[in-house]
C-alpha cells in the first residue's frame, strides 16, 4: 500500500467569503464563546454554557485561548491606535458638558504567588444634582472603563485611547476625583491639567479617623461621634477649621508619629478638599464609580477564589472586560472580528514562505541556465498554457451535463 503525503495547510477562498474566524466554530459561536468567557469567572463554566445554550462541545482549553487570542487582538488594536493618536493629533470628540474621571489601582494575583497592580480609569458625565433623602446627591452616568495592568507613565499613555475617544479635552468642565495617590495626580497633570481637582471625601476621612483613634481609642463609640462631628465640619466648613485644630493637637504632641504623618497629608491637599465649594458647583465629592468600577472590571473577574494569572493573559482579560463592562460590545466586536482574520492570513502567508521559499537571488544572478539545478530552472521557467487542452481535465469538466454520455444512439 502506497501512502500519500500530507498537505500543508493553505488559505481557501470560501473562509474569507464566509468571514470564518480561526478554529472550528462559526464566527456566532466564536463571538458567544468568547463573550462568555469575559463575563463568566470560570473559561470551564462559559465552555459549559455554551454547549447548554447552542449545542456545542468546546474544552476549557478552548475557551480560554480564543478569549485570550480575542483580548491579546483588541489590547493590540488599541495600542496601535494610542500610537497614531500621538503622532497625528488628530482633533477629539466632542464630549460632555460637565465630565468626571477618576483612577485607582487594584492588585491582581499573578503565578507562583506573586500580586501586580492593575490601574483602572473611569470617565462618565455629570449629571444635575437632585435629593434624595433630604441631601443633594450629585450622580455620574455613562461610565467607560480603561483598565491594564502596566506602570504608572504606561498606563497614562495608554489611556489616551480612551481620554480622546470620550471627548474629555473638549468637555466644558472636569473634575478629577481622586484618592490622593501621586501617580494619580501625574495622569491629571498628563492628561487635563485645567480639571478640578478634589480628594475622594472617603478617603480624607480615612485619614482624619486616624487621628480620632488615636485620641479615643479604635472602634470606640467616642471615636466614632469625635468622627462624624468632624466630617460634617469638613463638609460644611471646609478644611482651614479642621487644620487649624489638628495643628494645635500636633503642637501639643510634637512626637506622635501619626498625627504629624496625616495632619501633612491633609494640608498637602488643603486645595482639593473645599467639599463646599464643590458641592455648590454641582460635582461629586466621591470617587466611588471607579471603586466600583475595580470590583466590576478586574475583581468580579480576576480575583475570584483559586485564581492564578500568567502576566501576558491580564491585559488582554482586561481589554475584553473594558468593552463588555462599558456597554460598547456590539461596536468593538466587529473590529476584533477583522484583526483576527487578518492575522490569521498573516500566519498562513508566513507558513507557505516557510514551506516554499523563494531562490536566493545571489544563486540566480550572473548564472546561466545551465549552470541552475533542474528543479530551480523549473521554477524561474515561465508558465505557458498546454497546447494540448485535453492535458488539462479542468479545461474539459462537463458542468451542468452528464458526465457520460452515449457515443451511438439508444436501441429502442
Amino acid at each position: 500500500m502506497v501512502s500519500v503525503l500530507p498537505v500543508d495547510k493553505g488559505f481557501f477562498p470560501l473562509d474569507e467569503e464566509l468571514k470564518l474566524l480561526p478554529g472550528k466554530l462559526t464566527p456566532r459561536e466564536h463571538e458567544c464563546l468568547v463573550r462568555l468567557a469575559g463575563w463568566i469567572p470560570s473559561f470551564e463554566k462559559a465552555a459549559e454554557l455554551l454547549g447548554d445554550f447552542l449545542g456545542i462541545d468546546v474544552s476549557k482549553i478552548v475557551a480560554q485561548n480564543y478569549t485570550e487570542e480575542a483580548g491579546a487582538a483588541y489590547e493590540q488594536m488599541q495600542k496601535e491606535e494610542m500610537e497614531r493618536l500621538e503622532r497625528d493629533m488628530p482633533e477629539p470628540a466632542s464630549g460632555a458638558e460637565k465630565m468626571q474621571l477618576s483612577a485607582d489601582g487594584t492588585m491582581i494575583p499573578l503565578l507562583h504567588g506573586v500580586w501586580a497592580e492593575g490601574r483602572t480609569l473611569v470617565i462618565g458625565e455629570v449629571q444635575p444634582a437632585v435629593q434624595e433623602k433630604g441631601e443633594w446627591v450629585v450622580h455620574t452616568r455613562n461610565l467607560s472603563y480603561f483598565s491594564r495592568k502596566v506602570s504608572a507613565q504606561e498606563f497614562q499613555r495608554l489611556a489616551l485611547v480612551e481620554m480622546h475617544r470620550r471627548g474629555v479635552e473638549k468637555a466644558q468642565d472636569v473634575a478629577a476625583v481622586m484618592d490622593g495617590a501621586d501617580w494619580e495626580q501625574g495622569f491629571v497633570d498628563f492628561h487635563c491639567p485645567q480639571a478640578i481637582r478634589i480628594l475622594d471625601f472617603a478617603h480624607a476621612a480615612e485619614h482624619i479617623n486616624q487621628i480620632g483613634e488615636y485620641l479615643h481609642g479604635e472602634h470606640t463609640s467616642e471615636s466614632q461621634a469625635w468622627l462624624k462631628k468632624r466630617l460634617h465640619r469638613l463638609k460644611q466648613e471646609g478644611p482651614a477649621p479642621l487644620l487649624l485644630e489638628f495643628e494645635k493637637l500636633q503642637r501639643k504632641h510634637p512626637k506622635i508619629e501619626i498625627l504629624a504623618s496625616n495632619l501633612a497629608y491633609l494640608k498637602k491637599r488643603k486645595a482639593h478638599m473645599q467639599y463646599p465649594l464643590f458641592q455648590a458647583q454641582g460635582w461629586p465629592i466621591g470617587s466611588g464609580m471607579v471603586e466600583s468600577g475595580n470590583k466590576l472590571v478586574v475583581q468580579a473577574r480576576l480575583k475570584g477564589a483559586g485564581m492564578h494569572w500568567a502576566q501576558e493573559h491580564v491585559n488582554p482579560m482586561l481589554a475584553l472586560r473594558n468593552i463588555l463592562c462599558s456597554g460598547r460590545w456590539q461596536e468593538d466586536w466587529p473590529k476584533i472580528e477583522i484583526r483576527l482574520r487578518q492575522q490569521t492570513r498573516q500566519r498562513r502567508s508566513a507558513l507557505h514562505r516557510t514551506h516554499h521559499p523563494k531562490p536566493p537571488t545571489s544563486v540566480i544572478a550572473g548564472a546561466l541556465p545551465g549552470d541552475l539545478p533542474t528543479p530551480l530552472l523549473q521554477q524561474l521557467e515561465p508558465q505557458t498554457a498546454s497546447p494540448n487542452p485535453k492535458k488539462n481535465p479542468w479545461r474539459n469538466f462537463k458542468h451542468g451535463k452528464a458526465l457520460y454520455q452515449r457515443t451511438t444512439p439508444p436501441k429502442i
